[in-house]
């Protein structure tokens, strides 16, 4: 049977597959369309399976929020030509808007969802096939609220979603507030939600710096009691070199490596632990201030307002947030 143009045109349009592709599957299936389907989806398989090894680490992630309902779907690829690529980027909206009319529970039931003829994860399969790049549905987050307001970032590389309580809330303020999401990446709504995990290793952290901070401050001292500049002598590398510089004398050298051997032990076995745990929690005090949205500074303020008065201000209640990046941060 010949494969006539407008038959070439009609799978292209159903699967996306390159119009020689399609050439070859419909001759190969003698004009049946859903053996030619069946053997462009087998191909775009084994292709996506021989480059499963490779790294995706460019791709579009796309956000979308309807009556209520929000969705951010990311699909990774392998370059930025195909991320960029307009037949990809319908191919993420197609998915978003699937997401937004299914409302699927979790990543899994996006994949798995049917779109036409095909599951989400079969077109992004076939996808691959067509670009010869590894395809990846990788991330999928959503929110249900009164309002949901989405913002996508420029370069289809950044998406944020918020959910708020009262649905006549300021649109603009509420925008505001996804754009500060995308923009400084908070881990919680405030501190209360920030889980407890979380917090100990932060505290872990800063103790241990702390504790840190507190011996190199004693070996500073006995540098400079010793009458050796500290950053002459803050490791062998710097001793050796600024002793052939004459910055350093033989004998100072030397008591310089002897402060360093000895002080540390001594300065840790004398630290005070109260005065560490102190400073370490008001470390993770501020940890919390920078990484918790309601704590922020806002963004959009030229007033050092942060993101609480902003919403008391405006009355807006946000409840929720998401944010997915393919960006390396």
């Amino acid at each position: 049977m010949a494969v006539t143009l407008a038959d070439i045109k009609k799978l292209r349009d159903i699967t996306g597959a390159g119009m020689m592709d399609v050439k070859k599957a419909l001759e190969e299936a003698n004009g049946d369309f859903e053996v030619a389907t069946d053997l462009l989806r087998k191909r775009g398989q084994a292709i996506a399976a021989k480059r499963s090894d490779r790294v995706a680490s460019e791709g579009c992630v796309l956000a979308k929020a309807v009556d209520g309902f929000g969705a951010i779907v990311a699909v990774k690829c392998e370059t930025d030509f195909v991320a960029k690529n307009a037949d990809f980027v319908a191919m993420v909206k197609l998915l978003l808007d699937a997401a937004i009319d299914q409302r699927p529970a979790d990543l899994a039931s996006l994949k798995a969802l049917k779109i036409g003829d095909f599951t989400a994860e079969e077109i992004v399969t076939e996808r691959s096939g067509v670009t010869g790049e590894k395809m990846e549905l990788s991330d999928y987050a959503f929110l249900s609220a009164p309002k949901v307001d989405a913002y996508n970032h420029l370069g289809n590389k950044l998406s944020s979603l918020v959910a708020v309580a009262n649905a006549d809330a300021d649109q603009e303020t509420v925008h505001g507030i996804s754009m500060q999401v995308a923009a400084m990446a908070p881990i919680a709504l405030d501190a209360d939600h920030v889980a407890q995990e979380v917090k100990d290793k932060e505290l872990a952290v800063a103790i241990e710096k702390t504790k840190q901070d507190e011996v190199n401050k004693a070996v500073e001292n006995a540098l400079r009691k010793a009458g050796i500049n500290p950053a002459h002598a803050d490791s062998e590398e710097h001793i050796e070199s600024n002793t052939a510089k004459g910055w350093l004398t033989a004998e100072q050298a030397e008591q310089a490596r002897q402060i360093r051997a000895n002080v540390p032990a001594e300065a840790e076995a004398a630290i005070n632990m109260k005065k560490v745990e102190m400073i370490a929690q008001g470390r993770l005090g501020k940890f919390l201030k920078e990484n918790t949205l309601v704590e922020q500074a806002y963004i959009m303020s030229d007033a050092k307002e942060l993101v609480k008065d902003i919403l008391k201000k405006n009355n807006v209640q946000i409840t929720d947030f998401r944010r997915v990046t393919l960006n390396e941060e």
